[in-house]
């Protein structure tokens, strides 16, 4: 971008009324995110805004996770103002924000090129399955294995298996996210093996996250009863989630009739997340926090 061009840009912080023009601007580029979407990852976090005049050209927000992790993301720029260097500006913004933090964010492919640039190497990826088509499974359980619904004093025990799955502290999303979500926990003998939320997003309703014990064999018996939960509780509604390539779920989703709609790449900066091997995440909360 030419000095001048760049110079006549505001750049600043994201604020709360910037949220109508940050939705209209996720419109532009077709994401399904509604206002409401919006305001979550907002109240979650911080970020920047590129304003031309009056006019938000760009967004970009980051979170972080305790004194160590953090994740980027909802970077947009305009389409009719891409390829003036707006968007690297927005990501150094962040960058600066979130320094020495283990950093994750989901990448397209187009978008791999830039953030390979700025420190970021490819970890694995993201599928993204959607359909109001779905068949509704059923899974049974182990002997002594049931569901209930999550209740309050639960939120220590979900806080911990989400933070060792993901390997980033939840102790302050999680709580936020139970506050617009549904969720079910899996237990045998009073003891919680996973737990899966649900709760309004883009078109439809979305899962996310949904982890289980990896200690033994069942692990993915758990996760596709976790999932067809809310599956059955929502036939014929449009659902999403989107499961990491480790977790080997997104054959099973592809079979009912979930299907696999895009691909990201996952990226980290300055080390990977320190996850727990005896607790595996088999939907993510979204693509922005991971």
């Amino acid at each position: 971008m030419p000095a001048a061009e760049r110079s006549a840009l505001l750049y600043r912080p994201f604020t709360a009324d910037d949220i109508p023009a940050a939705h209209a601007l996720s419109v532009e580029v077709k994401w399904p995110h509604r206002a409401d979407d919006w305001r979550f990852v907002v109240d979650a976090g911080a970020g920047f805004v590129a304003q031309d005049g009056a006019r938000v050209v760009g967004t970009a927000l980051y979170w972080t996770y305790g004194a160590g992790g953090g994740s980027l993301g909802m970077v947009i720029v305009a389409p009719d103002q891409q390829g003036k260097g707006i968007g690297r500006v927005l990501m150094e913004r962040l960058l600066e924000a979130l320094g020495n933090r283990v950093t994750m964010l989901h990448a397209t492919p187009a978008g791999e090129p830039l953030y390979a640039k700025l420190g970021f190497t490819r970890c694995g990826a993201i599928h993204q399955h959607q359909s109001a088509d779905f068949t509704v499974p059923r899974i049974d359980l182990l002997p002594g294995e049931s569901l209930r619904a999550i209740e309050p004093d639960d939120t220590d025990t979900l806080v911990a298996l989400a933070s060792r799955a993901s390997g980033l502290d939840r102790s302050a999303l999680l709580p936020a996210l139970l506050n617009v979500a549904e969720g079910v926990l899996l237990q045998r003998d009073g003891q919680t093996l996973g737990f899966s939320l649900i709760r309004e997003f883009g078109r439809g309703l979305a899962i996310g996250p949904v982890v289980a014990s990896s200690a033994d064999r069942e692990h993915m018996r758990r996760a596709q009863a976790l999932t067809a939960h809310w599956l059955a509780r929502n036939e014929g509604k449009f659902v999403r989630i989107d499961t990491p390539d480790e977790s080997g779920l997104s054959p099973w989703l592809e079979g009912i009739g979930l299907r696999r709609v895009d691909t990201v790449i996952k990226m980290a900066r300055n080390g990977v997340p320190a996850q727990d091997a005896s607790v595996a995440q088999f939907g993510i909360v979204n693509q922005a926090l991971g």
